[in-house]
């Protein structure tokens, strides 16, 4: 597998950015090559069990991302 390096200490945040966002994409495109590692399958049965014990609840990520922006406007 090539290396490619980019000049991160040249480029401009909006750069490095666009650059995160196109890697992003790329990872998409076969999210089932990435692996989990297994204390994030913990975290997540956990958080599963609080939910079922009604002691916390999911919100969907449109609503967080609202939320998110408002708090730090």
């Amino acid at each position: 597998m090539q290396q490619a390096f980019l000049p991160l200490n040249k480029m401009t945040s909006t750069e490095k950015i666009v650059v995160m966002n196109q890697i992003w994409d790329d990872l998409m495109r076969n999210p089932d090559d990435i692996p989990s590692p297994e204390w994030y399958n913990e975290v997540l049965s956990a958080r599963a069990k609080r939910v079922q014990n009604g002691e916390a609840h999911f919100k969907d990520f449109d609503t967080v991302k609202s939320e998110l922006r408002s708090e730090f406007k």
